[in-house]
C-alpha cells in the first residue's frame, strides 16, 4: 500500500530562500516516494494574523510560491485547510482524548509562560486558546489522512510526538483506527544564515524573499555581513555567511572553485556576493515570472486549491465517518 506524506504550511509571511531550502525543496521531493498532500494552514495562522486581508493575501503567496516551485497539483493533493470541514471536527474529537498536561508541554506555550513569567505577568497573559490546542489541530491535520511521514524542522519534532500520543489514546480507547505517524527531519537543512548571520527568519527581517524583484534581491544580498578581511587576505569559508548559501545552489565545481579563492586570497566579499546573486537569479527567474503570473491570476489559483480541497475530502469524509462510529455519534 503506498505511504501518504503530508506537509503543512503556514501563511504568516512572504516565502524566503530559508523557506526554500529547509523546507519547500524537501518537501516537494517527497512526491517523488510519497502520495503526497500539502495544505495552507490557514486556521492554523489564526493564532497570530488579525487581519482578515492580510491572511488571504498570504495564503495566495504561498499558494503561488510553491506552484512556481514545480509543485504538480494535478499529481499531488494541494488545499487550504479551511475547506476541509471534517479537520475541525476531528480537532474537537481529539481534544477530548487528549490530557491537558501534555499540552501543557507543548514547546510553544510553554515558551509563552516562560516569557510572562519572566517578565512578572500572569503565566497565561497573552495567550489563547487556539495557542494551547494548536498541538491538536495539528495531529488532526497529520491523523486525519492516514499521514505515514511528516516532514518537520528539528523544533517541529515534539508536535509529532504529541501526534503519535494522542493517536495512541484514541486507539486504545476507540480501536485501531489512527495512523501512527513518523517524522521525517533532515538535520543538515535546518539553519539557513540569513543576512545578518543568524537563522534566516521574517522574525529578524533578514530574508532573502524568493520572487523580489532583481534589484531589490540584489540589494538584499549585499547586506549579508561578513567580517572585516581585505580583498587580498586569506578567508575561510566556512566562516562565512554568504558562502554557507552560495554552497547550496552551486554546483560541485563552482563550491571547489569559490572555496579555493576563499582559501588563496584575492576574493573580495563583493565578488562573493555577486556570484551568489547570479546564482540567485538563475535558479528563481524563470519561476519569479511563474509566480507572478498567479498572483496577477487569483482565480486560477482558487480554483487549484478547491480542485485539491475535494481530493483531501474524498479521504476526509470516510474517515469522520469511521471516527464518528467509533465514538458513538450517528456516521454520515
Amino acid at each position: 500500500m503506498e505511504k501518504i506524506a503530508l506537509t503543512g504550511i503556514k501563511p504568516t509571511g512572504t516565502p524566503h530562500v530559508g523557506n526554500y531550502l529547509g523546507a519547500i525543496l524537501p518537501a516537494l521531493e517527497l512526491a517523488e516516494k510519497y502520495r503526497a498532500f500539502y495544505f495552507i494552514a490557514d486556521y492554523h495562522a489564526l493564532t497570530t494574523v488579525r487581519d482578515g486581508k492580510q491572511l488571504q493575501e498570504l495564503t495566495y503567496e504561498v499558494a503561488a510560491t510553491w506552484l512556481a516551485l514545480g509543485l504538480d497539483h494535478e499529481k499531488v493533493t494541494f488545499f487550504r485547510q479551511s475547506e476541509v470541514p471534517e479537520l475541525f471536527e476531528l480537532q474537537w474529537i481529539l481534544s477530548c482524548n487528549t490530557p491537558k498536561g501534555l499540552l501543557n508541554r507543548a514547546h510553544a506555550y510553554k515558551a509563552a509562560v516562560d516569557q510572562n513569567v519572566a517578565a512578572e505577568k500572569d503565566p497565561d497573559f497573552g495567550v489563547n486558546a487556539g495557542l494551547f490546542n494548536y498541538p491538536v489541530l495539528m495531529a488532526s491535520d497529520i491523523l486525519m489522512f492516514g499521514t505515514n511521514i511528516v516532514p518537520v524542522g528539528l523544533d517541529q519534532k515534539q508536535h509529532i510526538e504529541i501526534a503519535r500520543d494522542i493517536a495512541e489514546n484514541f486507539n486504545n480507547t476507540f480501536g485501531d483506527i489512527l495512523t501512527m505517524p513518523e517524522g521525517l527531519i533532515q538535520e543538515d537543512l535546518m539553519t539557513i544564515p540569513g543576512t545578518d548571520g543568524r537563522k534566516m527568519s521574517k522574525n529578524y527581517n533578514n530574508t532573502l524573499p524568493l520572487f523580489f524583484p532583481s534589484k531589490q534581491l540584489r540589494k538584499r544580498v549585499m547586506q549579508i555581513q561578513t567580517d572585516s578581511k581585505t580583498v587580498e587576505e586569506p578567508k575561510n569559508p566556512d566562516e562565512c555567511n554568504v558562502f554557507a548559501i552560495y554552497r547550496r545552489f552551486a554546483t560541485p565545481e563552482q563550491i571547489a572553485d569559490m572555496r579555493a579563492r576563499y582559501e588563496k586570497g584575492g576574493l573580495g566579499y563583493g565578488t562573493a556576493k555577486q556570484e551568489l546573486f547570479e546564482l540567485l537569479e538563475a535558479r528563481f527567474g524563470q519561476q519569479r515570472e511563474k509566480y507572478e503570473s498567479l498572483m496577477a491570476n487569483k482565480a486560477e489559483i482558487d480554483s487549484i486549491l478547491l480542485a485539491g480541497a475535494e481530493k483531501a475530502r474524498a479521504v476526509s469524509r470516510p474517515m469522520i465517518h469511521k471516527v464518528r462510529q467509533a465514538i458513538g455519534a450517528r456516521p454520515r
